[in-house]
Parts: structure tokens; C-alpha cells; sequence
């Protein structure tokens, strides 16, 4: 069982920056992806970036491509996402996944940890 904790959400304006992380914690040997997902009030899960355990391949939706970054640091069992020019369409509550898959999959089912997740609210 991979445990994981997200922080880094809050409320910025639009334009801003803001730099998400997610520590995994417990059996993190298995897993072979981890991923962010967002989900805004009334609104489904939907994937916004994924990463290789190694940090050698990443995803994005094309939302967001260009304004965020995946990242990993491997020595604190860490991923970052960091998010640049928000829009209020990136509102959401925003959750870190991850798989024992090495697929880097867009899809919530394919993922079987998950954080509480950390809101983050962009204004106009």
C-alpha cells in the first residue's frame, strides 16, 4: 500500500504560480507511475500530467501542456507539479495517483492510490 500527501494548493490570481507536491509514503518500491488528477465542483476526475517512477517520461493533457511541469525527486519520494500562468479554469481540487503500471495512463481506474487531495483556487 502506497500512502500519499498532497500540499501546495491555495487561492492565487490569475497568471500565477503555484507549485504542488505529493509525498509517497509505504510500499513505494511497486509503483510505477504517478500521476495528477483535478477534479471542479460538478465535474469528473480528469487527468492533467503523469510521470514515470524514474522521471524519464511524463504526459500531459493538453490543457494544461506549456503552463505546467511534472517533476520528481526521488531521494524525498516526491512529485511536484508546478503550475504557471493559471487560468480560473484550473480551479479544482487537485489529486496525486499512483500506479504500479508503468503506462502513463490518463485514466482515474487505471490508478490505485490516492491523495485526500489540495485545492487550488484561481481568481480573475
Amino acid at each position: 500500500q502506497v500512502q500519499l500527501v498532497e500540499s501546495g494548493g491555495g487561492l492565487v490570481q490569475a497568471g500565477d504560480s503555484l507549485r504542488l507536491s505529493c509525498a509517497a509514503s509505504g510500499r513505494t518500491f511497486g509503483v510505477g507511475v504517478m500521476a495528477w488528477f483535478r477534479q471542479a465542483p460538478g465535474k469528473s476526475r480528469l487527468f492533467v500530467s503523469a510521470i514515470s517512477w524514474s522521471g524519464g517520461s511524463t504526459r500531459y493533457a493538453d490543457s494544461v501542456k506549456g503552463r505546467f511541469t511534472i517533476s520528481r525527486d526521488n531521494t524525498k519520494n516526491t512529485r511536484y507539479l508546478q503550475m504557471s500562468a493559471l487560468r480560473p479554469e484550473d480551479t479544482a481540487i487537485y489529486y496525486c495517483a499512483a500506479a504500479r503500471s508503468p503506462y502513463l495512463a490518463a485514466v482515474s481506474g487505471s490508478y490505485n492510490s490516492w491523495g485526500q487531495g489540495t485545492q487550488v483556487t484561481v481568481s480573475s
